[in-house]
């Protein structure tokens, strides 16, 4: 009897050891299914684009005399930017007006001189025509009375034909010097041609005073007086003034969440607590193959005045809001990337698994849509557990997005 109840009290104790040392459960943590604001947005990275780099610089080998804007200056279309010397452009301008006033010369000439001497040339022709016919005549009818030899009536016919042609010869030439005629009309011509390459030359030389194409501001300035510039070399760089742009790249995946017309608000880096608003207006249509990037551009309707270009700005585009739905973090969906995301719930102190939907991503939350409800226990990956599990609850922490580095004014 005594040994039975000695065994009785071992096994006893053996059972309270156990239960001592045996662990109660995993100890978990875990996030509150709560209800929130939910703003769902797609943030890219790029720099502010102005409508066009405009470079300014001679066609022809200068010396730079004047130099009157600096970098940053805003200039208006027309201003005077440099003037340059180049004796070869007025040595042009020269020898063209001179070709000029030679061609204008030979076409006053056909005019006041060609013609009138054309129209005398044919008058002398027809007359001399006319004595030849008669001397023909006459030389026909004696040599049929046998007064004159055959070889007398050839001669005159000879004379004759002679005299035809030369009237066929001045008609050609007047008719050659007439307004229409293609003597006049390659003088009028080379007179086109003349002026042409007159106004090239003092185009060239107007050139050497450059000036601005339209309004803009001063980029670079890469000439001082007295250098001397190659023919082609850039001495001044604009930025075309007009709508501001901001081009940027944005992950593929985000493509579907993207559409022309969309609101966005862009932040520069330089100043974060400032920020802008733009619209969506262009989507390139295929995709960088090497980085998985789609090219984005947004438009500035009103920008704020420290907007540079080449500035780095962050632009976050708005794609969907929920002014209170149930929300999760990220990080406690599984496979949510997935077809079916599912997450594991604390429930009376055993991890269930339970699959979700979820609709719209912020960063660093997620939109539970159906399969949780508010106040449910969502345990955290990190912690280690396994669907079936006994748990042990740490208290629950507010949620934050995750270290995720969110510029200043954007959305969370």
């Amino acid at each position: 009897m005594k040994r039975r109840s000695l065994i009785v009290a071992l096994v006893a104790a053996g059972a309270l050891a156990a239960a001592v040392l045996w662990p109660r459960g995993r100890t978990v943590d875990v996030v509150v299914v709560a209800k929130a604001p939910l703003t769902q947005s797609v943030v890219a990275t790029g720099r502010i684009a102005t409508p066009a780099r405009i470079s300014i610089g001679s066609p022809i080998a200068v010396t730079v005399l004047e130099v009157t804007v600096r970098e940053g200056d805003v200039v208006k279309a027309g201003q005077v930017l440099a003037r340059l010397r180049a004796d070869d452009a007025e040595a042009l301008v020269n020898q063209a007006a001179a070709a000029l006033a030679e061609a204008e010369a030979r076409r006053v000439q056909i005019d006041r001189v060609g013609q009138p001497v054309a129209a005398q040339q044919l008058v002398q022709a027809e007359a001399n025509l006319s004595v030849a016919s008669a001397e023909a005549e006459r030389a026909r009818q004696l040599v049929a009375r046998g007064f004159y030899s055959q070889s007398k009536a050839d001669d005159a016919l000879r004379n004759q034909a002679t005299a035809r042609s030369a009237v066929d010869t001045a008609r050609a030439q007047l008719a050659a010097q007439a307004p229409h005629g293609t003597e006049r009309e390659a003088a009028q011509a080379r007179v086109e041609q003349a002026r042409a390459q007159l106004a090239n030359a003092r185009a060239r030389a107007a050139q050497l005073t450059l000036t601005a194409p339209s309004a803009g501001m001063v980029l670079t300035r890469k000439a001082e007086p007295g250098d001397v510039a190659a023919a082609g070399k850039v001495l001044l760089e604009l930025a075309e003034a007009g709508e501001t742009r901001v081009y940027a790249t944005v992950d593929e995946k985000n493509l579907r969440l993207l559409d022309k017309g969309q609101k966005a608000r862009g932040v520069a880096d330089a100043f974060p607590g400032q920020p802008f608003d733009a619209e969506l207006y262009y989507l390139a249509p295929a995709v960088d193959p090497q980085r998985g990037t789609v090219e984005t551009r947004f438009r500035v309707a009103s920008p704020p005045p420290f907007l540079r270009p080449d500035m780095t700005v962050s632009v976050e585009t708005v794609t969907g809001h929920r002014d209170a739905t149930l929300v999760l973090p990220g990080e406690a969906v599984r496979d949510l990337d997935g077809g079916k995301p599912w997450v594991l719930v604390a429930r009376d102190g055993v991890a269930v698994k339970a699959e979700v939907a979820v609709g719209l991503s912020g960063i660093g939350r997620v939109e539970i849509t159906r399969g949780l409800s508010e106040g449910d226990l969502v345990i955290l990956p990190a912690s280690g557990a396994l669907e079936g599990d006994a748990l042990r609850l740490r208290e629950p922490k507010k949620h934050k997005a995750g270290g995720l580095q969110v510029p200043q004014g954007m959305s969370r």
